[in-house]
């Protein structure tokens, strides 16, 4: 009994930690899970180098939810660099969530299942506000803008753009964020939730992208380039410390060249309409 799914990652429009509302965007960067069942009774993950504390508890939730009392083992591969701010966790989470429900022959609506990802999220910790943002744009695609504290989908709407990631070398877990200097750029943050419901979702971007940069500490540097290169929106991605932007096939180019000096990976990708699925075809 086994059962496969894929989901893609997002970025930030706006990051949820200051006010609770949030939004954020699909790209093409992908995670697969693979859920064996078998009669053990216990879940365990089965990726080295990687904490499945997370992924072993979504699947335990789906589980439950549906009254089973197999136990499983849960791989997953992703594209997605991890601890860098492109949502790894509630993509991998999703993934997981969606390939238990192909193991048991069983569906579920798209955004209950987002949300037992996010329940899985805040039982082992690996997030602030519960991230309802980030799990709706890897699970549905598109842009959402959502109230975490509520776990409300507030609005969800198309996207079209080239994407364009920096993603430095070093790490930065959600759970080390510090919440109280991010809580002092409220203000700010709540400008640009207004711009997001608007649909102004590139001048949101730069909003929180440098708030939140100054709120945390963290270079301007790649922001300024973006918007020097043609760039329509640009910010920092999550808690960091990657950067994302939404630039036209004749920015890339230039935007590229600005970033790579920076050091860390430059991908190039696009902005991920489809829904997470379940199944082989992955």
């Amino acid at each position: 009994m086994k059962g496969y799914a894929s989901a893609n990652g997002a970025a930030t429009i706006l990051n949820a930690v200051a006010t609770w509302k949030g939004s954020a965007f699909g790209i093409g960067l992908k995670t697969t899970a693979e859920v064996e069942l078998d009669n053990s009774g216990c879940v365990k993950g089965d990726v080295p180098g990687v904490d499945t504390r997370l992924i072993e508890r979504c699947v335990e939730l789906v589980l439950r939810r549906l009254g089973c009392t197999y136990g499983a083992t849960v791989r997953t591969w992703s594209e997605i660099p991890v601890a860098s701010g492109l949502k790894s966790s509630s993509t991998a989470a999703n993934a997981a969530i969606l390939a238990t429900l192909d193991a048991l022959d069983r569906d579920m609506d798209l955004i209950e299942a987002a949300k037992i990802g996010v329940t899985a999220a805040r039982d082992v910790g690996v997030t602030i506000t519960g991230a309802l943002d980030d799990a709706l744009a890897s699970m549905l695609g598109g842009v959402v803008v959502t109230d975490n504290r509520e776990m409300k989908l507030l609005k969800r709407e198309y996207l079209s753009s080239d994407v364009l990631l920096l993603v430095p070398d070093r790490k930065l877990l959600s759970g080390d964020t510090d919440v109280r200097r991010s809580r002092l750029i409220a203000p700010l943050a709540e400008v640009a939730f207004d711009l997001a419901m608007r649909g102004d979702y590139e001048r949101a971007m730069i909003l929180n992208g440098f708030a939140y940069c100054g709120a945390l500490g963290l270079s301007t540097e790649p922001l300024l380039k973006a918007l020097e290169a043609g760039a329509r929106g640009v910010s920092l991605s999550g808690t960091g410390p990657a950067y994302a932007a939404l630039v036209g096939d004749k920015e890339l180019n230039a935007l590229e060249a600005a970033w790579s000096p920076l050091g860390g990976r430059v991908i190039r990708t696009k902005a991920n309409n489809r829904c997470a699925s379940k199944g082989r075809g992955i």
